[in-house]
Protein backbone atom coordinates (compact mmCIF):
# COMPACT_ATOMS: atom_id res chain seq x y z
CA UNK A 1 0.00 0.00 0.00
CA UNK A 2 1.33 3.35 -1.30
CA UNK A 3 0.02 7.37 -0.20
CA UNK A 4 -2.97 5.04 0.62
CA UNK A 5 -3.72 3.10 -2.72
CA UNK A 6 -3.40 -0.13 -3.12
CA UNK A 7 -0.34 -1.14 -4.98
CA UNK A 8 0.01 -3.86 -8.19
CA UNK A 9 3.34 -5.71 -8.48
CA UNK A 10 3.92 -6.48 -12.47
CA UNK A 11 6.73 -8.98 -12.15
CA UNK A 12 8.65 -8.73 -15.84
CA UNK A 13 8.27 -6.22 -18.12
CA UNK A 14 7.67 -8.59 -21.33
CA UNK A 15 4.88 -7.72 -23.74
CA UNK A 16 2.12 -9.39 -21.47
CA UNK A 17 3.55 -7.58 -18.33
CA UNK A 18 3.49 -4.26 -20.41
CA UNK A 19 0.39 -4.69 -21.62
CA UNK A 20 -0.80 -5.72 -18.08
CA UNK A 21 0.22 -2.15 -16.92
CA UNK A 22 -1.17 -0.29 -19.44
CA UNK A 23 -4.19 -1.51 -18.81
CA UNK A 24 -3.96 -0.88 -15.35
CA UNK A 25 -5.59 2.06 -13.59
CA UNK A 26 -2.70 4.35 -12.27
CA UNK A 27 -5.35 6.80 -10.56
CA UNK A 28 -6.86 4.02 -7.88
CA UNK A 29 -3.64 1.57 -7.70
CA UNK A 30 0.15 1.88 -7.50
CA UNK A 31 1.67 0.44 -9.69
CA UNK A 32 5.56 -1.33 -9.93
CA UNK A 33 7.14 -2.92 -12.72
CA UNK A 34 10.17 -5.58 -11.59
CA UNK A 35 12.10 -6.82 -14.96
CA UNK A 36 14.38 -8.86 -13.71
CA UNK A 37 16.69 -8.39 -16.76
CA UNK A 38 18.46 -5.15 -17.37
CA UNK A 39 16.03 -4.19 -20.42
CA UNK A 40 12.20 -4.62 -21.34
CA UNK A 41 10.33 -6.35 -23.59
CA UNK A 42 11.69 -10.33 -23.23
CA UNK A 43 11.64 -12.15 -26.22
CA UNK A 44 10.55 -9.30 -28.37
CA UNK A 45 13.08 -6.81 -28.12
CA UNK A 46 15.61 -4.76 -30.04
CA UNK A 47 19.41 -4.60 -29.13
CA UNK A 48 22.58 -3.35 -30.38
CA UNK A 49 24.75 -5.24 -31.60
CA UNK A 50 28.57 -4.65 -32.21
CA UNK A 51 29.44 -7.28 -34.68
CA UNK A 52 26.90 -5.40 -37.25
CA UNK A 53 27.20 -2.35 -35.76
CA UNK A 54 23.63 -1.50 -36.28
CA UNK A 55 20.48 -2.41 -33.82
CA UNK A 56 18.64 -5.59 -34.67
CA UNK A 57 15.83 -7.42 -33.56
CA UNK A 58 15.99 -10.55 -31.36
CA UNK A 59 13.59 -12.26 -33.66
CA UNK A 60 11.36 -11.78 -36.09
CA UNK A 61 7.62 -12.06 -35.23
CA UNK A 62 4.75 -11.68 -38.07
CA UNK A 63 2.23 -9.64 -36.67
CA UNK A 64 -1.16 -8.87 -38.79
CA UNK A 65 -3.51 -5.98 -39.50
CA UNK A 66 -6.38 -8.41 -37.68
CA UNK A 67 -4.54 -8.52 -34.60
CA UNK A 68 -6.65 -6.65 -32.68
CA UNK A 69 -4.22 -6.15 -29.57
CA UNK A 70 -1.36 -5.28 -31.45
CA UNK A 71 -3.84 -2.22 -32.64
CA UNK A 72 -4.83 -1.38 -29.72
CA UNK A 73 -1.31 -1.38 -28.06
CA UNK A 74 0.13 0.70 -30.87
CA UNK A 75 -2.85 3.31 -30.50
CA UNK A 76 -1.69 3.40 -26.52
CA UNK A 77 1.41 3.57 -26.54
CA UNK A 78 1.11 6.34 -29.62
CA UNK A 79 3.37 4.04 -31.98
CA UNK A 80 1.35 3.38 -34.98
CA UNK A 81 3.50 4.73 -37.23
CA UNK A 82 5.93 2.51 -36.36
CA UNK A 83 4.12 -0.79 -38.20
CA UNK A 84 4.35 -0.10 -42.24
CA UNK A 85 2.02 -2.39 -44.18
CA UNK A 86 1.21 -2.96 -47.81
CA UNK A 87 -1.94 -1.44 -49.22
CA UNK A 88 -3.57 -5.10 -49.70
CA UNK A 89 -3.21 -8.50 -48.40
CA UNK A 90 -0.45 -9.79 -50.60
CA UNK A 91 2.27 -12.61 -49.91
CA UNK A 92 4.90 -13.56 -51.83
CA UNK A 93 6.76 -16.86 -52.09
CA UNK A 94 9.70 -18.11 -53.80
CA UNK A 95 10.50 -21.83 -54.51
CA UNK A 96 14.41 -22.85 -54.26
CA UNK A 97 13.59 -26.34 -55.94
CA UNK A 98 12.07 -24.78 -59.46
CA UNK A 99 13.07 -21.07 -59.34
CA UNK A 100 9.05 -20.33 -59.35
CA UNK A 101 8.08 -17.71 -57.66
CA UNK A 102 4.35 -16.63 -57.06
CA UNK A 103 1.98 -14.34 -55.51
CA UNK A 104 -0.88 -15.21 -53.07
CA UNK A 105 -3.85 -12.28 -52.93
CA UNK A 106 -6.94 -13.00 -50.39
CA UNK A 107 -9.36 -10.18 -51.46
CA UNK A 108 -10.05 -7.24 -48.78
CA UNK A 109 -14.04 -8.71 -47.83
CA UNK A 110 -14.71 -12.37 -46.11
CA UNK A 111 -16.07 -14.04 -49.16
CA UNK A 112 -13.18 -15.49 -50.41
CA UNK A 113 -13.85 -14.67 -54.03
CA UNK A 114 -10.14 -14.95 -54.36
CA UNK A 115 -9.64 -18.38 -54.92
CA UNK A 116 -11.13 -18.63 -57.93
CA UNK A 117 -8.80 -16.23 -59.45
CA UNK A 118 -5.53 -18.06 -60.37
CA UNK A 119 -3.54 -15.25 -61.04
CA UNK A 120 -4.32 -14.95 -56.69
CA UNK A 121 -3.81 -18.08 -55.55
CA UNK A 122 -0.84 -21.07 -55.38
CA UNK A 123 0.24 -22.20 -58.69
CA UNK A 124 -0.84 -25.25 -59.81
CA UNK A 125 -3.92 -25.52 -57.23
CA UNK A 126 -7.87 -25.67 -57.78
CA UNK A 127 -10.30 -23.08 -55.58
CA UNK A 128 -11.96 -26.61 -54.09
CA UNK A 129 -8.78 -27.49 -52.72
CA UNK A 130 -8.78 -24.28 -50.45
CA UNK A 131 -12.20 -25.63 -48.70
CA UNK A 132 -10.48 -27.86 -46.51
CA UNK A 133 -9.12 -25.48 -44.44
CA UNK A 134 -12.85 -24.48 -43.32
CA UNK A 135 -12.49 -28.00 -41.42
CA UNK A 136 -9.76 -25.91 -38.84
CA UNK A 137 -12.21 -23.71 -37.50
CA UNK A 138 -14.35 -25.91 -36.92
CA UNK A 139 -11.73 -28.58 -34.86
CA UNK A 140 -12.55 -29.15 -31.08
CA UNK A 141 -10.61 -30.93 -28.03
CA UNK A 142 -7.67 -32.85 -28.51
CA UNK A 143 -7.29 -32.71 -32.75
CA UNK A 144 -4.32 -32.01 -34.26
CA UNK A 145 -3.93 -31.05 -37.82
CA UNK A 146 -2.56 -33.65 -39.38
CA UNK A 147 -6.47 -35.91 -38.46
CA UNK A 148 -8.12 -32.29 -39.63
CA UNK A 149 -7.12 -31.62 -42.77
CA UNK A 150 -4.71 -32.86 -45.89
CA UNK A 151 -1.06 -32.31 -44.98
CA UNK A 152 0.32 -32.88 -48.47
CA UNK A 153 0.63 -31.72 -51.98
CA UNK A 154 1.02 -28.62 -53.45
CA UNK A 155 -1.35 -26.31 -51.22
CA UNK A 156 0.05 -27.46 -48.06
CA UNK A 157 4.23 -27.46 -48.84
CA UNK A 158 3.55 -24.04 -50.77
CA UNK A 159 1.19 -22.06 -48.52
CA UNK A 160 -0.61 -23.84 -45.37
CA UNK A 161 2.97 -25.34 -44.03
CA UNK A 162 5.17 -22.11 -43.75
CA UNK A 163 2.19 -19.92 -42.64
CA UNK A 164 1.45 -22.51 -39.71
CA UNK A 165 4.50 -23.42 -38.80
CA UNK A 166 4.82 -19.66 -38.51
CA UNK A 167 1.93 -19.15 -36.48
CA UNK A 168 2.38 -22.28 -34.05
CA UNK A 169 6.62 -22.93 -34.32
CA UNK A 170 5.69 -26.25 -34.35
CA UNK A 171 5.38 -29.19 -36.70
CA UNK A 172 1.64 -28.42 -38.22
CA UNK A 173 0.85 -31.78 -38.84
CA UNK A 174 0.98 -32.70 -34.61
CA UNK A 175 -0.29 -28.85 -33.68
CA UNK A 176 -3.43 -28.12 -32.08
CA UNK A 177 -5.76 -27.58 -34.69
CA UNK A 178 -8.14 -25.59 -32.31
CA UNK A 179 -5.20 -23.18 -32.23
CA UNK A 180 -4.77 -23.16 -35.82
CA UNK A 181 -8.34 -22.73 -36.35
CA UNK A 182 -8.45 -19.47 -33.83
CA UNK A 183 -5.49 -18.22 -36.01
CA UNK A 184 -7.51 -18.47 -39.47
CA UNK A 185 -10.59 -17.40 -37.81
CA UNK A 186 -8.67 -14.26 -36.79
CA UNK A 187 -6.83 -13.68 -40.38
CA UNK A 188 -7.62 -15.25 -43.59
CA UNK A 189 -11.64 -16.01 -42.61
CA UNK A 190 -11.79 -12.43 -41.90
CA UNK A 191 -10.61 -11.35 -45.65
CA UNK A 192 -7.55 -9.56 -46.76
CA UNK A 193 -8.11 -6.73 -44.80
CA UNK A 194 -7.04 -8.61 -41.59
CA UNK A 195 -3.88 -10.20 -42.78
CA UNK A 196 -2.04 -7.46 -44.22
CA UNK A 197 1.29 -8.17 -42.77
CA UNK A 198 2.49 -5.45 -40.09
CA UNK A 199 6.35 -4.78 -40.22
CA UNK A 200 8.40 -2.95 -37.73
CA UNK A 201 11.09 -1.15 -39.91
CA UNK A 202 12.64 0.17 -37.36
CA UNK A 203 12.93 -2.47 -34.66
CA UNK A 204 10.21 -4.17 -32.34
CA UNK A 205 11.48 -1.94 -29.50
CA UNK A 206 11.06 1.00 -31.83
CA UNK A 207 7.18 -0.34 -32.49
CA UNK A 208 6.40 -2.61 -28.65
CA UNK A 209 8.34 -1.40 -25.93
CA UNK A 210 10.08 1.96 -25.87
CA UNK A 211 6.98 3.76 -26.60
CA UNK A 212 5.21 1.82 -23.87
CA UNK A 213 7.67 2.74 -21.13
CA UNK A 214 7.78 6.16 -21.79
CA UNK A 215 3.86 5.97 -21.76
CA UNK A 216 4.22 3.66 -18.08
CA UNK A 217 6.73 6.73 -17.26
CA UNK A 218 4.25 9.45 -18.19
CA UNK A 219 1.25 8.02 -16.48
CA UNK A 220 3.64 8.11 -13.11
CA UNK A 221 4.48 4.01 -13.10
CA UNK A 222 7.86 2.92 -12.24
CA UNK A 223 9.56 -0.09 -13.90
CA UNK A 224 12.59 -1.25 -12.23
CA UNK A 225 15.63 -3.53 -13.63
CA UNK A 226 17.54 -6.11 -11.97
CA UNK A 227 15.36 -7.24 -9.91
CA UNK A 228 14.66 -10.85 -9.93
CA UNK A 229 11.85 -12.23 -7.79
CA UNK A 230 13.28 -14.98 -5.76
CA UNK A 231 10.54 -16.11 -3.92
CA UNK A 232 6.65 -15.90 -3.68
CA UNK A 233 5.02 -16.10 0.21
CA UNK A 234 1.52 -16.77 0.58
CA UNK A 235 -0.75 -17.46 3.36
CA UNK A 236 -4.51 -18.10 3.89
CA UNK A 237 -4.72 -18.14 -0.05
CA UNK A 238 -3.11 -14.90 -0.84
CA UNK A 239 0.42 -13.40 -1.45
CA UNK A 240 1.74 -12.23 1.80
CA UNK A 241 5.28 -11.11 0.46
CA UNK A 242 7.91 -10.67 -2.40
CA UNK A 243 11.40 -11.99 -2.08
CA UNK A 244 14.10 -10.22 -4.45
CA UNK A 245 16.98 -11.24 -2.65
CA UNK A 246 18.08 -7.85 -1.80
CA UNK A 247 15.27 -6.51 -0.53
CA UNK A 248 11.28 -8.45 0.66
CA UNK A 249 8.03 -6.66 -0.11
CA UNK A 250 5.54 -7.03 2.08
CA UNK A 251 2.21 -6.82 0.93
CA UNK A 252 -1.00 -4.90 2.64
CA UNK A 253 -4.38 -6.66 1.90
CA UNK A 254 -5.31 -4.39 -0.70
CA UNK A 255 -2.15 -5.34 -3.22
CA UNK A 256 -2.00 -7.09 -5.85
CA UNK A 257 0.00 -9.47 -8.30
CA UNK A 258 0.41 -10.16 -11.83
CA UNK A 259 2.77 -12.59 -12.77
CA UNK A 260 3.99 -12.22 -16.16
CA UNK A 261 7.07 -14.50 -16.72
CA UNK A 262 8.45 -17.22 -18.46
CA UNK A 263 5.95 -20.55 -17.66
CA UNK A 264 9.19 -22.61 -16.07
CA UNK A 265 9.84 -19.45 -14.02
CA UNK A 266 6.27 -19.41 -12.92
CA UNK A 267 6.60 -23.28 -12.00
CA UNK A 268 8.81 -22.64 -9.75
CA UNK A 269 7.74 -19.67 -7.92
CA UNK A 270 4.53 -21.45 -7.66
CA UNK A 271 4.80 -25.05 -6.98
CA UNK A 272 1.86 -27.35 -8.04
CA UNK A 273 1.04 -24.97 -10.88
CA UNK A 274 0.05 -26.52 -14.16
CA UNK A 275 1.88 -24.99 -17.09
CA UNK A 276 3.13 -26.20 -20.59
CA UNK A 277 6.03 -28.08 -20.38
CA UNK A 278 7.52 -28.75 -23.97
CA UNK A 279 8.60 -25.64 -25.91
CA UNK A 280 10.27 -25.06 -29.30
CA UNK A 281 13.32 -23.05 -30.69
CA UNK A 282 13.18 -20.46 -33.25
CA UNK A 283 16.35 -19.03 -35.42
CA UNK A 284 17.15 -15.79 -36.62
CA UNK A 285 20.04 -15.12 -38.99
CA UNK A 286 20.87 -11.47 -39.46
CA UNK A 287 23.18 -10.33 -42.82
CA UNK A 288 24.48 -6.91 -43.18
CA UNK A 289 24.34 -6.28 -46.65
CA UNK A 290 21.80 -4.23 -49.08
CA UNK A 291 18.79 -5.66 -49.82
CA UNK A 292 18.02 -5.94 -53.59
CA UNK A 293 14.98 -2.94 -54.47
CA UNK A 294 12.69 -5.15 -56.50
CA UNK A 295 12.71 -7.70 -53.04
CA UNK A 296 9.62 -7.68 -51.49
CA UNK A 297 9.25 -6.76 -47.37
CA UNK A 298 8.39 -9.95 -46.67
CA UNK A 299 9.46 -13.68 -48.85
CA UNK A 300 8.17 -16.84 -48.49
CA UNK A 301 10.74 -20.00 -48.60
CA UNK A 302 10.02 -23.17 -50.07
CA UNK A 303 12.16 -26.20 -50.18
CA UNK A 304 14.48 -24.27 -47.39
CA UNK A 305 15.58 -24.40 -44.26
CA UNK A 306 14.45 -20.89 -43.57
CA UNK A 307 10.69 -20.01 -44.25
CA UNK A 308 10.36 -16.67 -44.36
CA UNK A 309 13.32 -13.70 -45.48
CA UNK A 310 13.14 -10.43 -43.97
CA UNK A 311 13.87 -6.79 -45.87
CA UNK A 312 15.11 -4.01 -43.70
CA UNK A 313 16.99 -1.50 -44.30
CA UNK A 314 20.89 -2.44 -44.80
CA UNK A 315 20.03 -6.21 -43.49
CA UNK A 316 18.63 -9.11 -44.60
CA UNK A 317 16.94 -11.40 -41.93
CA UNK A 318 15.70 -14.91 -42.20
CA UNK A 319 13.46 -17.42 -39.87
CA UNK A 320 13.50 -20.44 -38.94
CA UNK A 321 10.48 -21.70 -36.61
CA UNK A 322 10.17 -25.09 -35.07
CA UNK A 323 14.30 -25.01 -35.13
CA UNK A 324 15.16 -27.61 -32.21
CA UNK A 325 17.39 -29.45 -35.11
CA UNK A 326 19.59 -26.67 -35.57
CA UNK A 327 20.71 -25.79 -31.91
CA UNK A 328 23.67 -27.93 -31.97
CA UNK A 329 25.00 -26.87 -35.55
CA UNK A 330 28.04 -24.80 -35.41
CA UNK A 331 26.99 -20.93 -35.34
CA UNK A 332 29.02 -20.10 -38.78
CA UNK A 333 27.70 -23.37 -40.27
CA UNK A 334 24.28 -22.43 -39.62
CA UNK A 335 24.54 -19.15 -41.19
CA UNK A 336 26.38 -20.27 -44.24
CA UNK A 337 23.64 -22.35 -44.99
CA UNK A 338 21.15 -20.01 -44.59
CA UNK A 339 22.95 -17.29 -46.65
CA UNK A 340 23.16 -19.74 -49.69
CA UNK A 341 19.52 -19.61 -49.35
CA UNK A 342 19.09 -16.46 -49.15
CA UNK A 343 22.01 -15.77 -52.12
CA UNK A 344 19.72 -17.82 -54.47
CA UNK A 345 16.53 -16.35 -53.77
CA UNK A 346 17.96 -12.97 -54.27
CA UNK A 347 20.95 -12.85 -56.80
CA UNK A 348 23.43 -11.61 -54.20
CA UNK A 349 26.82 -12.92 -54.11
CA UNK A 350 27.02 -16.43 -52.09
CA UNK A 351 30.14 -14.82 -50.38
CA UNK A 352 28.76 -14.76 -46.52
CA UNK A 353 28.63 -11.03 -45.45
CA UNK A 354 29.32 -9.91 -42.04
CA UNK A 355 26.09 -11.91 -39.95
CA UNK A 356 24.79 -13.08 -36.95
CA UNK A 357 22.67 -15.90 -35.49
CA UNK A 358 20.09 -15.68 -33.09
CA UNK A 359 18.79 -18.79 -31.09
CA UNK A 360 16.03 -18.63 -29.17
CA UNK A 361 15.98 -22.35 -27.32
CA UNK A 362 12.57 -21.70 -25.57
CA UNK A 363 10.98 -19.38 -28.16
CA UNK A 364 7.16 -20.61 -27.17
CA UNK A 365 5.44 -23.85 -26.11
CA UNK A 366 5.20 -26.52 -28.24
CA UNK A 367 1.74 -25.81 -29.76
CA UNK A 368 0.52 -29.34 -29.38
CA UNK A 369 -3.23 -30.28 -28.02
CA UNK A 370 -1.59 -31.95 -24.39
CA UNK A 371 0.60 -28.39 -24.33
CA UNK A 372 -2.36 -26.44 -24.83
CA UNK A 373 -4.63 -28.27 -22.26
CA UNK A 374 -2.09 -27.01 -19.57
CA UNK A 375 -2.33 -23.44 -20.01
CA UNK A 376 -3.66 -21.82 -17.06
CA UNK A 377 -5.89 -18.82 -16.87
CA UNK A 378 -5.34 -15.58 -15.62
CA UNK A 379 -6.93 -16.01 -12.24
CA UNK A 380 -5.51 -18.70 -9.32
CA UNK A 381 -5.72 -19.95 -6.14
CA UNK A 382 -4.63 -17.14 -4.44
CA UNK A 383 -7.03 -14.10 -4.52
CA UNK A 384 -4.19 -11.45 -5.35
CA UNK A 385 -2.35 -13.42 -7.70
CA UNK A 386 -3.20 -13.65 -11.51
CA UNK A 387 -0.88 -14.87 -14.37
CA UNK A 388 0.08 -13.40 -17.54
CA UNK A 389 1.93 -14.49 -20.55
CA UNK A 390 1.59 -16.09 -23.86
CA UNK A 391 1.70 -19.38 -22.30
CA UNK A 392 -1.62 -18.64 -20.26
CA UNK A 393 -4.97 -19.74 -22.09
CA UNK A 394 -5.44 -16.96 -23.98
CA UNK A 395 -6.96 -18.85 -27.11
CA UNK A 396 -3.92 -18.70 -29.52
CA UNK A 397 -0.22 -20.07 -30.28
CA UNK A 398 2.39 -17.76 -28.45
CA UNK A 399 2.64 -15.14 -30.46
CA UNK A 400 2.60 -11.30 -29.63
CA UNK A 401 -1.23 -11.06 -30.49
CA UNK A 402 -1.85 -13.36 -27.66
CA UNK A 403 0.87 -12.25 -25.13
CA UNK A 404 -0.74 -8.17 -25.39
CA UNK A 405 -4.23 -9.98 -25.05
CA UNK A 406 -3.05 -11.66 -21.81
CA UNK A 407 -1.69 -9.02 -20.19
CA UNK A 408 -4.82 -7.13 -20.52
CA UNK A 409 -6.66 -10.01 -19.43
CA UNK A 410 -4.77 -10.41 -15.98
CA UNK A 411 -5.17 -6.71 -15.62
CA UNK A 412 -8.55 -6.84 -16.25
CA UNK A 413 -9.19 -9.57 -13.70
CA UNK A 414 -7.06 -7.34 -11.32
CA UNK A 415 -9.05 -4.28 -11.46
CA UNK A 416 -12.38 -6.89 -11.03
CA UNK A 417 -10.91 -8.38 -7.78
Amino acid sequence: MQDGKPTVHVIGAGLSGLAAALALAPATRTILVHEAARHAGGRCRSYYDATLKLTIDNGNHLVLSGNQAVQQHVRTIGAEDKLTAPDGAAFDFADLATGERWQVRPNAGPVPWWIFVPSRRVPGTRWYDYLGLASLMRAKGQATIGETMRCEGLLYDRLWHPLLVAALNTEPRASSAVLAGAVIRESLAKGGAACRPLIAADGLGEAFIDPALTTLAARGVTVGFDRRLRRIDTADGRVTALDFGDETITLSPGDQVILSVPAPVAALLLPGLRVPTAFRSIANAHFLIEPPAELPGMLGMINSTAEWLFRFPGRLSVTVSDADRLLEMPREDLARLLWLEVAKVTGLPETLPPWQIIREKRATFAALPEQDALRPGAVTDLTNLFLAGDWTATGLPATIEGSLRSGAVAAKAALAA
